[in-house]
């Protein structure tokens, strides 16, 4: 609920300059054979970040189209595909002239964050309108003619991945995409947050015509009166493309990805649709702020856990907002996400209004354990507690223990009069006091309950965890350490001492 400035996003999102941190070590040699030792395949993520890494966006790099201007700007036609699917871009350039897309994805490669995938041919690009918003709901879609049609090679890997479009005069803007594996099953599955990214999405951030779900313009300023009941996916993110806590995602993807963690990437919609399949994975993360979901969504993530499956809530003020998915008008899948935060519903369908999932009768708390209690006014430390749980295993805390910084954005905690999920045991791991932006004294708690199915549910209770696994200035070896902890014990993977390790410092 909170949009961050992005500016500073454009830069590499480093996370140190070694990849020797929990668990990356040399590839594993598997059981004995006959005497002899078979070598593990590793798994595609990892083959993938041996390739060499170039960064997505250079911090010295051209500069960033803005929506004053909209010098080149451009969305996909698809927020998730697999290998063999097309996706299209459909881009506006003003003024008109040639321009490029080159295609990133999002990882370790040892440091550099990324890997430049192709680049297409040069393209012709014209200047495109901004629509005027539905009247009814407030929608902005555009109907841009497709620029330029990739199909997505064979051989890609799945990830998170970046489509920069560049103009002939230099100025650059974005928009992502996530190239699925449902062919094979990996160890753990990131969701990243589409529906989230879109509901902050105010394009076009010109003073006159952006909506998000948050706001829209009146007089030139930010109105909440105004804002979209309504959000389509068909229209740029705002400025540069870069979706707000999009770098929250950034920093847990390099963190897996750098202790070399067995992974697969797939997106709220693909929860949605059931094209991913939770039961399928040992562990499900929600790395960064996911705080729309729709019934579907949900009721997936609840299917996992009665089959004991673990969730990994690695933000805050997640499951949130109840909405409604809608097709396009043209009946393309996907493409509208609709909150009214209020009733009456006018689109309320047997799911219910789109209000906060409390007010509906099935508050957060009841499938993650804690839930949101507010906007941190200045970072606060986390206040360790339970410090002799297997979680905090080779941090070296201990009860009251303060870990600088990791309390901020937003902030989970528990609550007694909404109901917990039925657990076999259930652990506070910190109770940090912090207080509101509008000055409230509150309580951010960091929980983990085990289920009666022998699954796990965790959540960090606050919105800069993530920062703490990988930005620079951030990154703490403790919470690194039992990040790894958790994750260890969803895969079942057993380290010996030499190969769980602190990371190296980090520069910059």
């Amino acid at each position: 609920m909170v949009r961050l400035r992005r500016r500073w996003a454009l830069g590499l999102l480093l996370g140190g300059a070694s990849a020797t941190a929990f668990g990356a070590t040399e590839p594993v040699l598997g059981r004995r054979r006959a005497g002899t030792l078979v070598r593990r395949q590793p798994p595609p993520v990892e083959v993938e970040n041996h390739a060499a890494g170039q960064p997505w966006w250079p911090q010295d790099g051209p500069p960033a189209a803005d929506d004053r201007q909209r010098q080149i700007q451009g969305y996909a036609s698809k927020t998730s595909i697999v290998p063999g699917e097309t996706v299209d871009f459909h881009v506006a350039v003003n003024p008109a002239g040639p321009f490029r897309i080159t295609v990133h994805r999002l990882g370790w490669y040892d440091g550099a964050g990324a890997r430049t995938m192709l680049t297409s041919p040069d393209l012709a690009g014209v200047p495109q309108p901004v629509p005027a918003a539905d009247p009814a709901t407030g929608t902005i879609a555009c109907r841009w003619p497709v620029s330029w049609s990739l199909r997505i090679p064979e051989h890609w890997t799945s990830g998170l991945y970046q489509a920069v479009f560049t103009s002939a005069a230099g100025w650059r803007a974005c928009t992502p995409f996530v190239v699925r594996d449902d062919g094979r099953t990996a160890a753990l599955c990131v969701v990243l947050p589409v529906t989230t990214w879109q509901a902050y999405n105010q394009w076009p951030t010109d003073g006159l015509n952006g909506k998000s779900l948050y706001n829209g313009y009146t007089n030139g300023r930010r109105d909440p009166l105004v804002r979209a009941r309504e959000v389509s996916f068909d229209r740029p993110y705002a400025d540069d493309g870069i979706p707000s806590h999009l770098t929250r995602d950034h920093d847990v993807i390099q963190w897996l990805e750098r202790n070399r963690y067995d992974v697969s990437y797939a997106t709220s919609f693909d929860l949605h649709s059931g094209r991913l399949d939770p039961t399928r994975y040992r562990g499900i993360v929600f790395g960064g702020h996911d705080e729309y979901w729709s019934v579907e969504m949900r009721r997936a993530a609840e299917r996992a856990v009665a089959a004991g499956r673990s969730l990994a809530f690695l933000g805050a003020n997640s499951v949130y907002w109840h909405i409604r998915v809608r097709p396009a008008a043209d009946g393309r899948a996907e493409r509208l996400v609709a909150c009214t935060k209020s009733t009456p519903d006018p689109g309320q369908d047997a799911a219910g209004p789109t209000i906060r999932w409390r007010d509906m009768g099935q508050p957060e708390q009841e499938l993650i354990g804690v839930q949101y209690n507010g906007i941190v006014g200045a970072p606060q430390p986390l206040v360790v507690q339970s410090a002799s749980h297997w979680f905090w295993a080779g941090t070296g805390v201990a009860d009251g223990d303060r870990i600088p910084g990791v309390v901020g954005g937003e902030a989970d905690g528990r609550y007694p009069t909404a109901p917990w999920p039925p657990a076999v045991a259930a652990t506070v791991l910190s109770r940090s006091p912090y207080r509101t932006r509008e000055g409230a004294q509150r309580l951010q708690s960091t929980h983990l309950y085990e289920t009666p199915q022998g699954g796990l549910v965790f959540a960090t209770g606050t919105l800069c965890w993530t920062m703490a696994l990988n930005r620079p200035g951030h990154r703490d070896e403790r919470i690194e350490r039992a990040t790894a902890n958790l994750l260890d014990r969803i895969i079942g993977r057993a380290r010996t001492s030499a190969e769980v390790r602190p990371s190296e410092p980090v520069v910059g």
